[in-house]
């Protein structure tokens, strides 16, 4: 069996669940076409309703610089119908080239992000009500090899490991990881504070009562985590993000961020201050939305794409702006980004004053 084969029935048997009659909304760019025509399949023969919305090069990019009021306010009709009716949404990365979205007009932005958010209500609402399944995942493309720092054939095999799809039965060995994640959250579910450090920072939070998720690749593919938004006024300390990430296309390194009674008060980044500045400028970045630990083992090394980065085994993260609703989180914001930390180095997890993570590994 070929790989995108088994790409796809385990993203339809495993990380959707899919079951006869339900309705798919697949979004994707048509260089993810051989992994949609075999998700098709997939669904076909699962007696499944599936829509697809395949994007092209540039095509939001032009639309901000160049589209008038009436362009930029338009949604179509199509999308809010699809993400308010779906039983499944999913969404397959295959990106032709960099996102210049960093020297767009503020304005536009602006607009656009507000004509999105009827649909991003929707999405989070009903994630938050567990009334929509949904995965995100990554197909192989020559720009997100390159953003990689691998070839092509790298970065396939890359995706191949990380996914299991190298294993006879792939879905077999994430069963083996969701039980494992399920003791970790079991546990952090009934902690009061938690604190990550390291030799030179540390920042502490509240959980009380917010509800820890085990991401086991069925919301994301690959997955690895276990997560929760923490109470959004009892973030304190400092913390240093040493992977680098990107937002609006552009990348950022070495950030080191400050938390006074929930809100971020001073913020610094190595590479990439300038970003830095236009994100905090937007509502809601200030507070964090997210508190987690990676557990995936088989992803080993950075690769400036945070589906892959935030899962990597001996890490934490942090995403700055919207919450999770299904965790009890409050804050709202277009953004959420996720800040990678590595704890393999010195690095110490403590739940209620017991040390539960050292150097990357789990101690209960």
């Amino acid at each position: 069996m070929g790989w995108i084969k088994k790409y796809a029935e385990l993203l339809g048997q495993y990380s959707l669940y899919l079951k006869k009659g339900e309705l798919v909304y697949l979004r994707s760019t048509t260089l993810a076409h051989d992994l949609v025509s075999e998700f098709a399949k997939v669904c076909v023969d699962l007696g499944v309703k599936l829509e697809v919305e395949l994007d092209y090069a540039d095509k939001e990019e032009y639309l901000l610089a160049n589209g008038p009021l009436e362009l930029l306010e338009y949604i179509g009709k199509h999308k809010i119908e699809l993400i308010r009716d779906c039983d499944a949404y999913l969404v397959i990365r295959a990106p032709y080239t960099k996102s210049n979205l960093f020297n767009v007009d503020p304005s536009n932005e602006r607009i656009r992000s507000s004509a999105l958010q009827t649909f991003q209500d929707i999405y989070f609402k009903r994630l938050g009500d567990g009334s929509l399944k949904r995965s995100l995942c990554q197909f192989p493309t020559e720009y997100a090899a390159d953003m990689a720092n691998m070839t092509f054939l790298e970065y396939q095999k890359f995706i191949q490991n990380a996914c299991f799809l190298n294993a006879d039965e792939p879905s077999k060995y994430w069963k083996e990881i969701s039980a494992r994640q399920q003791h970790y959250v079991d546990y952090l579910n009934n902690v009061e504070e938690l604190v990550y450090e390291n030799n030179d920072w540390r920042i502490k939070c509240n959980v009380k009562n917010r509800i820890w998720i085990n991401s086991d690749g069925k919301s994301n593919m690959p997955s690895g985590e276990v997560f929760t938004s923490p109470i959004e006024d009892s973030v304190e300390g400092t913390i240093f993000f040493n992977y680098p990430t990107m937002i609006f296309g552009e990348v950022v390194e070495g950030i080191r961020l400050t938390v006074e009674k929930g809100v971020i008060t001073r913020y610094k980044a190595n590479i990439g201050q300038e970003v830095l500045d236009k994100v905090f400028a937007i509502d809601g970045t200030r507070v964090f939305g997210e508190v987690a630990i990676g557990t995936n083992t088989n992803i080993t090394r950075a690769t400036n794409n945070i589906l892959f980065d935030e899962k990597i085994g001996g890490t934490v993260h942090m995403a700055i702006g919207q919450s999770y609703l299904q965790c009890g989180g409050k804050n709202k914001s277009s953004i959420h980004w996720d800040l990678i930390t590595d704890m393999k180095s010195g690095g110490r997890i403590y739940a209620d004053n017991k040390l539960i993570q050292e150097n990357g590994e789990f101690l209960i």
